[in-house]
């Protein structure tokens, strides 16, 4: 069931969808679809037993748990003055950051969740823009008049050997190289930076958070072609899972889908 907000004259709908797979005993994905602000997150856990269910819950929990507290211009760790984007942009990265010490901490602590550790990829929508930020492989695609783009890159072994080589990630991975080593991760370190980006969202812009499990298993191409099928976003979330499935469903996959609609 899709949720919608306010946003810039128009409106922002939401919609997801997460499964474990084929090969999986757990689903160490996590999603927070909105009920109450308009920010969407989507977080892949990693380690031993279920920590890495616990790592991600842990990551949505607290990143949205921090927006909500932090409404209305609200900040404990920031009492100067600062514009509204600037304030949303700063708002993300500490949130994120803030996350990183939980995790990081409750693995310290606990010796069944040594280690573990978690992706994340969201996305805040307030006045005309958007904030996007991500840790590790998880991704934002956005969808604009018929073509499709990534708008972060991944914290990959993968994308750093085709930065250095000069040549795209799918030749480096031809070449042999590692595909699921990730080299940006939420938990296992006392500290993290995440990247972000503010964008500015257009009517009928549809955006894509998804998970690896989703992106390993099909093309960007059919990720396109399954956006484009319909206008039906709980559709189109689950025509993606399912699609990935399909292919093997080798990872957990966790597809959720956002967009720009007229404020009918």
């Amino acid at each position: 069931m899709s949720t919608s907000f306010p946003f810039s004259g128009m409106r922002v709908r939401f919609a997801g969808e997460t499964d474990i797979g084929k090969d999986h005993e757990h689903n160490e994905d996590s999603i927070y679809l909105p009920a109450s602000i308009p920010i969407g997150i989507v977080a892949d856990g990693m380690g031993g037993a279920a920590a890495g269910e616990v790592a991600s819950k842990m990551c949505v929990d607290t990143l949205s748990e921090y927006f909500i507290t932090t409404g209305h211009g609200w900040n404990p760790v920031w009492p100067m003055h600062m514009d509204p984007l600037k304030f949303n942009l700063y708002r993300m990265e500490s949130g994120i950051v803030l996350t990183n010490d939980r995790v990081h901490r409750h693995g310290k602590e606990n010796i069944s969740c040594k280690s573990m550790g978690t992706t994340v990829v969201a996305i805040y929508f307030e006045d005309n823009y958007a904030i996007i930020s991500h840790v590790g492989d998880s991704r934002i695609y956005r969808v604009r008049d018929g073509r499709m783009d990534l708008l972060l890159e991944d914290h990959s072994y993968v994308n750093d050997i085709a930065r250095l080589r000069h040549i795209t990630p799918e030749e480096a991975a031809a070449s042999g190289t590692k595909t699921n080593v990730v080299t940006r991760v939420i938990g296992p370190n006392p500290q993290v930076t995440p990247d972000s980006a503010v964008i500015y969202p257009k009517l009928n812009d549809l955006f894509i958070l998804c998970s690896d499990g989703l992106n390993d298993m099909i093309s960007d191409d059919t990720i396109l072609e399954i956006a484009l099928s319909t206008d039906d976003l709980d559709e189109i979330a689950e025509k993606l899972v399912d699609a990935a499935n399909e292919a093997g469903g080798e990872d957990n996959i966790t597809a959720m889908v956002i967009r720009i609609e007229p404020d009918r």
